[in-house]
């Protein structure tokens, strides 16, 4: 079944707002560097064939809608929370951080705000929609944006850390990044709030840790 991605913006155009802004982010789940957001407003029945979330497109699908976003958006707006800040606040709060700091920096005020998710306390009227970069446009663009963005700052982390391998994992918790982590140590963009690197911070030894795990699994099963 197809998925009509301007079913809610429709309906919002159908009571006369014609400002809607999508929102969403990225990096809620990385042990490195920030969670940053977007917030897209785009025309009023604009439609870009092919666009949807983020995550079920090919880097260069990104690419080249971002590019078209760029280009077409009548405003976008760009959120970023540092690791120190997550450590500080936590990810839940330091993600509706960055996207209040997205809607903040578009340079037109939206009139309704369509949010990935989240609930937030905004001055204008907004929805929460559940998966909703893979129900609505402007989320979608959003998520594009969000994406695309965080990645290019995870290239040149590659570029200052080379051997930790941000290119390639973005700072997501992969074995190579924790293997990484392990043999050259934890960097101040590292969050020390999320585990296993709490527990590198801490001096705890993972390797033993884990086999003291897999002890027990084997004890408990011979019982």
């Amino acid at each position: 079944m197809e998925v009509d991605l301007l079913k809610f913006e429709k309906e919002l155009y159908n009571e006369g707002i014609d400002l809607i802004a999508g929102v969403d982010e990225v990096g809620r789940g990385p042990l490195y560097g920030p969670v940053v957001t977007a917030a897209v407003i785009l025309k009023k029945g604009y439609f870009l064939e092919g666009i949807n979330d983020s995550k079920k497109l090919t880097p260069r699908q990104r690419d080249k809608f971002y590019d078209i976003i760029m280009r077409d958006a009548i405003a976008i707006g760009i959120g970023e929370v540092s690791s120190k800040r997550i450590d500080e606040i936590n990810i839940y709060e330091a993600t509706k951080e960055a996207m209040k700091e997205a809607i903040n920096n578009l340079s037109i005020k939206p009139e309704h705000v369509l949010i990935d998710a989240m609930k937030l306390e905004l001055d204008v009227p907004s929805t929460s929609i559940i998966k909703g970069d893979a129900k609505s446009e402007s989320i979608a663009a959003a998520s594009i944006i969000a994406k695309v963005t965080r990645d290019r700052m995870m290239k040149k982390e590659g570029e200052l850390h080379p051997g930790y391998g941000f290119e390639k994992h973005m700072g997501y918790p992969t074995k190579a990044h924790i293997e990484n982590v392990l043999k050259l140590g934890v960097l101040p963009n590292h969050r020390k709030t999320f585990e296993p690197i709490k527990s590198i911070v801490n001096g705890s030894d993972i390797n033993e840790r884990r086999n003291k795990r897999k002890r027990k699994i084997k004890k408990e099963i011979k019982e």
